[in-house]
């Protein structure tokens, strides 16, 4: 099959896409809600079946529903990743309603992550052969995955490639680089008084937050790119109340893990300023590093692939924010983030989709799945061409 049928056939299959997509993004699932993500793995199973031909695993872990398809009997070549929980709490489609207008697509999670799942899935169901291939759509990663690590890192080890569904960056920019997360608590302990009779009797917990939110910020390292981040905070019971408890929460950012311990180090080293007051951190680093290094094969050769489809030239981005494709390349798998929706606004009122871009997507993901599958991660030459062959009756997807 030439590149160029490849792509006609998801132009083909676009309306059949955005059904799919509206009844994902109408479908609300907000990591913290377990029932609403039962419901969403429901419906991200119904439509994979549809495609695909056969359920998913079911993977439950402390109550988060995750699905995982293998295709057959051998070891795993490539690792398609997604994830289907949103950051937006239920009765958002109330303000925030599933919309196709002049070639924008818009609703809660459209952009981060429910298009780029669905694209995903008709770029596997676009091969005859899916034998080396796993998709794992987690239901956690908004919360940093902590039920679904261990699975990610286990199922992306010994693969040639992970292809990350996660959106574009700006301009549909691949996601080359990806810096390290850390969060921590910082909790202070001091001794409440009467803010007017005897203040002097109290330690002022507020007074040691500002102190040590100072000393926090001060961490950070722009010459390095490592951001560190004092945000949410509170302390106090009452306006007249010396507080005796308060505490905030930080947001590490690094390039490398050089910078992720050192951050590390000089967080456990904090101390209180103020005399009788304590001082508890916890928390450490949540994410490693996606280093260029791991995504640089991965992006020479959907280089290749996308010329050869006649979509524009490639771009790469480094960006602050991190995903699963964080563990994977963490694990040593080459990794390439980013492949999903190109949009912009996730988590954010103006989320959006390029409802154009989505076949060129599909197309490239589906070229790269079958590259890495078929031909073990070597770079295409000039004769190798990766050409996802028949989809499978009702993938949606037009036979030529």
């Amino acid at each position: 099959m030439a590149d160029d049928a490849l792509l006609e056939r998801f132009r083909a299959a676009l309306p059949a896409m955005l059904a799919d997509i509206e009844a994902l993004v109408t479908c609300e699932s907000p990591s913290v809600d377990h029932t609403a993500l039962a419901a969403s793995a429901d419906a991200v199973t119904r439509i994979g079946i549809r495609l695909l031909g056969v359920a998913p695993e079911r993977i439950v872990l402390d109550g988060c529903p995750h699905l995982r398809w293998r295709f057959g009997d051998g070891p795993a070549r490539v690792l398609l990743l997604g994830h289907h929980d949103t950051v937006w709490p239920l009765g958002t489609l109330a303000t925030h309603p599933f919309d196709v207008t002049d070639g924008v697509l818009r609703g809660p999670g459209c952009v981060d992550m429910v298009a780029g799942l669905v694209l995903g899935l008709y770029a596997v169901a676009a091969l005859t052969d899916r034998s080396g291939v796993t998709i794992l759509v987690t239901g956690d990663e908004e919360l940093g995955s902590p039920s679904s690590r261990t699975l990610v890192e286990a199922e992306a080890a010994g693969c040639a490639g992970a292809l990350v569904l996660e959106a574009a960056a700006d301009g549909g920019a691949l996601k080359t680089e990806r810096k390290g997360v850390s969060r921590y608590r910082v909790e202070v302990t001091g001794l409440a008084a009467h803010a007017g009779l005897e203040p002097e009797r109290g330690v002022n917990a507020t007074v040691e937050l500002a102190h040590q939110v100072l000393a926090v910020n001060a961490l950070g390292d722009p010459d390095r790119g490592t951001t560190v981040t004092p945000t949410l905070v509170a302390a106090g019971t009452s306006t007249n109340t010396v507080p005796d408890a308060g505490g905030f929460a930080v947001d590490v950012r690094a390039r490398n893990a050089a910078e992720q311990h050192r951050v590390d180090a000089a967080m456990r080293a904090l101390t209180p300023v103020l005399p009788g007051a304590r001082l508890t951190v916890t928390g450490g680093p949540n994410r490693p590093p996606l280093a260029a290094g791991a995504s640089t094969e991965l992006f020479a050769i959907a280089e290749v692939l996308a010329a050869r489809l006649g979509l524009p030239p490639l771009r790469g981005a480094a960006v602050g924010g991190g995903s699963d494709g964080n563990f994977t390349a963490g694990v040593g798998t080459p990794t390439l983030d980013g492949l999903g929706a190109v949009g912009g606004g996730a988590h954010a009122d103006h989320e959006h989709v390029l409802v154009a871009e989505l076949p060129g997507r599909a197309a490239l993901v589906a070229a790269l799945t079958e590259h890495l599958r078929g031909r073990g991660g070597e770079r295409p030459g000039d004769g190798d061409r990766p050409t996802p062959t028949e989809p499978p009756a009702g993938s949606g997807l037009r036979r030529a």
